[in-house]
């Protein structure tokens, strides 16, 4: 069985860290039976050569507190690397900034959110049928964190569902390339985590954080996501 690649773009808030790893960790933790592995983590901020597309069966790009709108060398030289994957047909899934970077990469554009910043647990509306989504989880609740999104999306993508404040929230860039801007890989305690070490940010932002912990959970229907990614490549690998 051929390995999935975690690409690594950035590390976890230290309190989310402290209690459930790092992206990687808690994308495997999340994934569980659904893909026994092996597994390969890269780190796209190194400028390492990937393996061959025929050595991986497919890719999940992590989330980052960088931001896409940063046009650092790194993320160009990810995006192009990103663009060349996707054409060649290979599975991926971007979770988060890993999603926005897609989208970026694919001829859309990413940009600081006109509605303001998402955090906490939130209902997602899907929209169509598409197997990455289990359109029977009602609601489909999903565990979010970011103040960037894709403003515009790429040429020929189509919009699976959206969140109260992101109508790109799930999105098929292509015909085996899927973005998410929710953090499937979140549980309760990680998104406590966040919204503990974002608490001053949100109060500036006129956002009570205190409500928003209320109203967290794990989310189960937002995990599915990477469980059926990750499923139907194993069972394809």
């Amino acid at each position: 069985m051929r390995p999935i690649a975690i690409l690594v773009t950035g590390d976890p808030v230290p309190r989310a860290r402290s209690a459930r790893g790092s992206f990687a960790d808690m994308i495997r933790a999340t994934v569980g039976d659904a893909f026994p592995g092996p597994w390969l983590e890269l780190d796209a901020r190194s400028p390492a050569p990937w393996p061959e597309r025929q050595a991986l069966s497919a890719m999940i790009v992590t989330g980052s507190s960088a931001s896409v709108t940063e046009r650092a060398p790194w993320m160009l030289e990810t995006e192009a690397r990103l663009a060349a994957w996707v054409a060649s047909g290979a599975p991926v899934l971007g979770i988060c900034f890993g999603h926005q970077l897609l989208g970026q990469a694919l001829g859309g554009r990413v940009a600081p959110n006109p509605r303001g910043r998402q955090i906490g647990t939130v209902e997602a509306q899907l929209s169509g049928d598409d197997p990455l989504l289990d359109c029977s989880c009602r609601p489909f609740r999903v565990n979010t964190s970011h103040r960037d999104v894709v403003v515009e999306l790429p040429p020929g993508a189509q919009v699976l569902g959206r969140t109260p404040l992101d109508p790109h929230a799930f999105v098929r860039f292509g015909e085996h390339a899927f973005g998410v801007q929710a953090h499937p890989e979140f549980d309760a305690t990680v998104m406590r985590a966040y919204v503990e070490e974002r608490r001053a940010i949100l109060r500036d932002e006129n956002l009570d954080p205190d409500a928003v912990l209320a109203g967290v959970d794990d989310a189960r229907a937002g995990a599915t996501v990477l469980q059926r990614f990750a499923l139907k490549l194993g069972s394809d690998a």
